[in-house]
């Protein structure tokens, strides 16, 4: 069986929603569960001020685009291009390009699987960055950002901070 990869589908302003409901809905009645794996709408989160208060909300990073990770083929290509809401795939002509490795981790999103040999509550070490050689306790592991959160004490207080796989390790 082919590999599934992220794909670029191009939606009506506004009807990323809708898209990515209708999509998980096909899958659900067509039984395409092992074709298309994954439908997301890339957000972020966005600080307003308003009035003199602070408030976080989410925005989407593209508007207009619904990002799919799926095995490419005719029928599956046949229920995305045809779903309600869509306009089409991002690539030259009719045929979808994926996205490559390194535009998904800009994203936030990462491709391969890890293995790590720490667990929450486990001391580790920055060996690389901006806190290089700050020791810190794991207080949470996100594999899809492959990061950790570690509290480092900055200005006399306890502060979360979130440190790639790459740039650290387990503490002896």
């Amino acid at each position: 069986m082919a590999e599934a990869k992220w794909y670029v589908v191009h939606t009506y302003s506004g009807y990323e929603n809708k898209v990515k409901e209708s999509i998980q809905k096909i899958i659900e009645n067509r039984n395409l569960q092992e074709e298309i794996l994954e439908v997301r709408i890339p957000m972020e989160d966005v600080v307003e001020v308003k009035n003199g208060t602070r408030k976080t909300t989410q925005k989407k990073m593209f508007p207009g685009y619904v990002l799919i990770n799926m095995v490419m083929n005719d029928d599956t290509w046949y229920v995305v291009r045809n779903t309600r809401g869509v306009t089409g795939f991002v690539g030259p002509g009719s045929k979808p390009v994926p996205l490559t490795d390194v535009e998904m981790r800009s994203l936030g999103i990462r491709t391969e699987n890890v293995s790590v040999d720490f667990a929450e509550g486990d001391t580790i070490v920055v060996i690389a960055g901006p806190w290089k050689d700050t020791v810190g306790a794991v207080q949470r592991i996100d594999f899809g950002k492959q990061a950790v959160t570690i509290n480092v004490e900055l200005f006399g207080r306890e502060t979360p901070v979130e440190i790639g796989f790459a740039d650290i390790k387990k503490f002896n």
